[in-house]
């Protein structure tokens, strides 16, 4: 279901025509080498394409506007091979709509010390024209990423990979839907926001459905269809019994078969990508979804639980950013649960009642039923393992009346110390950055939430970049975070945002 378009990025690279065609001829060169070099660098997850040098005003803002136009192109990366006046740049980058890489580097990686002349300099003076051109982004007071380095050094090439994704979910995040299976668990703060406001910041559109008309989806679907999928369970996972009868127990993992195809259908046939569902409101389904829901975000669907549709459109955006991405070790919805104290193995047990994604899963994977005492229905089927060992992110976006804030918080996840044979979900270990008190204790003066977006495959300054561009505030807790600063950072944000 996770269908990502083949993107292009352009590369523009800004010159003048007051050093002569010599200098343009050389100009054009350069920048035809370095996009040919950077495609077949395999450092980066989508194609490079190389366009004219921009010189003047019209040119400038033609290609702009064909960037706009372009369905195929995520973003522009540009680059002042020469000086560039930067007034020349102005309607065309206030018309952009596309996310834009400033790319501060020069075709030449050292200082040819003999044979250097003017000419040399006026030709290879990015350190002068890109400033020219800087300054012009912070003077309009838009948004852009900066990269600098030399453009053959792998370094450089994957902080140019790294922000190819974030365009992509900045570009993507303008057609995620969110299916709303009821509304918000009662009186439950967290998950509640502004859904006009997320759709005028982020292109999201959250749209409530009864509950009965997606049961009615479920109960279409043929035994034909329900006993194929059971047969792939069976094949795919483990079988822990564990002394339920067998007959019973494949009766429950049908049901949750049928979940899983008649949601998708449901999903599919009104071309929604994300979905969140409530275990108070249920109406006619049999289980509250747990193994379909598991299965539906290891295809790429977004997830929230109790209504959480903040999260669960963040869960769909982080699987778009990590599509196809080389060694991707998983993303899910996850939830705050219960903490170890001991000196020196401090950590957060992440779970949920049913409801994390596969794809985060180290070692085996299994079917369990057991009784859930919320929902008031049959024993659900569900998948169990652990999660996989590695740093991470957690991410909750959370509304605070005037503005929205992304917390983005660094994860080192680990083993427990003990098997829990008796808990019957699926598990992640983590402790934050810089150390559980003091990440635990900025998380919860930004107001993060119990639930959040995770992922192993994303960065900090990918999400942080992506907020950058949707134009909301972003807090980071990481390995520099103190306290004291922490609470003066989000004073100051909450001046500059309000």
């Amino acid at each position: 279901m996770l269908k990502v378009k083949n993107y292009q990025f352009w590369f523009c690279t800004g010159s003048q025509d007051l050093y002569g065609d010599e200098c343009l001829s050389h100009v054009a060169a350069h920048s035809k080498e370095i996009v040919e070099k950077l495609n077949a660098s395999g450092n980066l997850p989508y194609e490079v394409v190389w366009k004219p040098t921009l010189i003047t005003n019209e040119l400038i803002r033609k290609t702009m506007n064909e960037a706009n136009m372009d369905d195929n192109c995520a973003g522009i990366i540009t680059w002042m091979h020469t000086f560039s006046p930067a007034k020349s740049w102005i309607l065309g980058l206030q018309e952009l709509r596309k996310p834009l890489l400033h790319l501060h580097t020069q075709y030449n990686r050292e200082i040819p010390y003999d044979t250097i002349d003017m000419d040399f300099m006026n030709e290879n003076q990015a350190a002068h024209g890109d400033r020219e051109y800087g300054h012009i982004f912070s003077r309009l007071h838009m948004e852009r990423k900066v990269v600098m380095g030399y453009w053959e050094d792998k370094s450089t090439q994957d902080r140019i990979g790294s922000w190819m994704c974030t365009a992509v979910g900045v570009l993507e995040s303008s057609h995620i839907r969110v299916m709303r299976i009821a509304d918000n668990m009662r009186n439950v703060a967290v998950t509640e926001g502004d859904k006009v406001e997320a759709q005028i910041k982020f292109g999201w559109e959250v749209d409530a459905y009864p509950v009965n008309e997606i049961a009615e989806a479920v109960k279409a679907v043929s035994k034909a269809d329900i006993d194929a999928l059971v047969e792939e369970y069976y094949s795919t996972y483990n079988i822990l019994l564990e002394g339920r009868d067998e007959k019973e127990f494949r009766q429950h993992v049908a049901v949750q078969a049928g979940i899983e195809i008649g949601f998708e259908r449901f999903l599919e046939e009104k071309n929604y990508q994300a979905i969140v569902t409530h275990f108070g409101d249920l109406g006619a389904l049999q289980q509250l979804p747990g193994l379909a829901i598991q299965r539906l975000m290891a295809k790429g669907y977004g997830f929230g639980a109790e209504g959480d549709w903040k999260t669960a459109a963040m869960v769909r955006l982080m699987k778009i950013m990590t599509e196809g991405m080389k060694g991707a070790k998983g993303t899910s919805f996850m939830e705050d649960y219960t903490y170890n104290l001991v000196p020196g193995k401090e950590g957060i047990l992440q779970s949920h009642m049913l409801e994390v994604c596969p794809t985060i899963a180290d070692g085996p994977i299994s079917i369990k039923e057991q009784p859930l005492s919320m929902g008031d229905r049959e024993d659900p089927a569900r998948l169990v393992f652990t999660a996989k060992e590695g740093k991470a992110i957690a991410t909750s976006l959370i509304d605070l009346g005037n503005r929205f804030r992304l917390i983005i918080n660094d994860v080192n996840c680990k083993k427990t110390e003990k098997p829990m044979p008796k808990l019957p979900v699926a598990t992640a270990f983590w402790t934050p950055e810089p150390n559980l008190q003091t990440g635990a204790e900025a998380w919860i003066l930004a107001g993060g939430a119990h639930h959040t977006a995770f992922s192993y495959d994303l960065t900090a300054e990918q999400m942080g970049d992506w907020a950058n561009s949707m134009g909301i505030e972003a807090v980071y807790i990481d390995k520099d975070t103190t306290i004291r600063q922490f609470n003066n950072e989000l004073k100051w944000n909450s001046i500059y945002y309000r």
